[in-house]
């Protein structure tokens, strides 16, 4: 009697250490979702109507076409049979785990910053998914772009290996905001300004700068000026990086594909810290305006004729005052995005409209329609004129002839 009762002690333990041990594993991999989420690893994994994490999504740059590699744990096309410790060499340095080097399209820079545990739980995570037999596609590059030694010489001006290191005068919250924003968000990346050989000063990190390839401008974060939060709320921060549209103004473009894809799942304590860095990060001081180009006479017409269009084609939803009714129609009067030195985002939202990103806190947004099809450069120009300069904005008229040349902006 005694013996089976300790054989059955023994099983009973042991299946509890397995029952622990799987419950363990599962925390783990729904971590390394999350984090995977946090890090927006299916915008440029997955291509579009591809399999997830399968890789293949072309990436144009200046330097010509990258495409994205499968992190699938699929062992012949795929991340199967790599270890923890050769994905984390990947995060960290850019390095594959045979030691070769990774083009900075992948944001390493960034990555470099994510701990040896986050890491290790993206990891996990990444190997519960099915495995999807897809080889990886060759880049497209120029010479001499297509000689991978080249990044040596980039990663010598560019690139600062290690972890994030905690601000100790800084609290808690604001360093997990600052590990999110600058590790695996990797927000730099778009919103600082790019040189010709692709890299970024550390000194103008946040800073703003345009998108190559898309003409989008991402603008600065630094700057309350352009998008600097330092003038917000905490709540108007966090609806905006969580639905996509907040009282004081809407996500287009890539930043919502960035919030549909991301920053909808995080929890309410991490977008909370994200705003609160991203509050204290801005300038306590606003850049002196613009000054335009333009003749002041051409300036003028182009103003009043812009008027004629708002109030034919836009006043009815942003208001005959530029006030809005938000969070859904944003008002343009004191919009810093409407303001902003580069007017690229503005013209472009008249000449392709477009909606901010669907997401569990605004499943049904409501869209701008597109104006290129019904307004003349010269009149697209002139209500993006209007609207910069109306109502106290403090914008500069743009020309027709930057209208024009957005008009063959790609709309992905």
């Amino acid at each position: 009697m005694g013996s089976k009762l300790s054989i059955t002690l023994v099983l009973l333990a042991a299946l509890t250490t397995a029952a622990q041990a799987q419950d363990k594993s599962s925390d783990i991999i729904a971590r390394g979702e999350y984090l995977a989420r946090a890090g927006d690893c299916t915008a440029c994994h997955t291509a579009p109507e591809g399999r997830l994490f399968a890789g293949g999504r072309a990436m144009p740059t200046p330097f010509g076409t990258l495409y994205t590699s499968n992190i699938t744990p699929d062992r012949e096309t795929g991340i199967g049979k790599w270890s923890a410790d050769d994905f984390y060499k990947t995060m960290h340095s850019g390095r594959f785990p045979d030691g070769g080097l990774i083009y900075p399209a992948m944001p390493f820079p960034s990555y470099t910053k994510v701990t040896r545990a986050d890491s290790d739980a993206i990891f996990a995570y990444l190997k519960s998914i099915p495995p999807v037999n897809q080889r990886n596609r060759p880049h497209d590059l120029r010479f001499p772009y297509d000689n991978r030694q080249l990044i040596l010489g980039w990663r010598t001006l560019f690139f600062n290996e290690g972890e994030f290191k905690p601000d100790p005068t800084k609290s808690a919250e604001w360093n997990r905001g600052a590990y999110l924003v600058e590790g695996l968000g990797h927000c730099s990346m778009c919103h600082s300004p790019i040189n010709l050989l692709g890299g970024t000063s550390p000194s103008d990190a946040f800073k703003g700068g345009l998108i190559p390839m898309q003409n989008w401008y991402a603008p600065s974060l630094t700057s309350n000026r352009e998008a600097g939060l330092g003038d917000w709320s905490i709540k108007d921060i966090t609806d905006l990086l969580q639905t996509g549209v907040s009282q004081r103004g809407v996500v287009y473009g890539p930043m919502a594909e960035v919030v549909h894809n991301s920053l909808q799942y995080l929890s309410d304590e991490d977008t909370r810290a994200m705003a609160v860095y991203l509050k204290g990060i801005s300038e306590p001081s606003s850049p002196p305006p613009a000054s335009s180009a333009l003749p002041t006479t051409e300036s003028s017409l182009l103003i009043s004729l812009g008027k004629t269009v708002y109030d034919k084609n836009c006043a009815s939803c942003h208001g005959a005052q530029g006030e809005g009714k938000p969070p859904h129609w944003p008002p343009l009067a004191n919009n810093q995005s409407i303001e902003m030195q580069s007017a690229v985002n503005p013209i472009r939202m008249v000449l392709n409209g477009g909606y901010p990103p669907g997401t569990k806190g605004n499943p049904m947004p409501y869209g701008m329609p597109p104006f290129a099809g019904l307004l003349s450069d010269n009149e697209v120009a002139a209500v993006v004129s209007y609207i910069r300069t109306a109502w106290g904005n403090r914008g500069t008229p743009v020309s027709a002839r930057e209208a024009n040349e957005l008009r063959s902006a790609p709309l992905n």
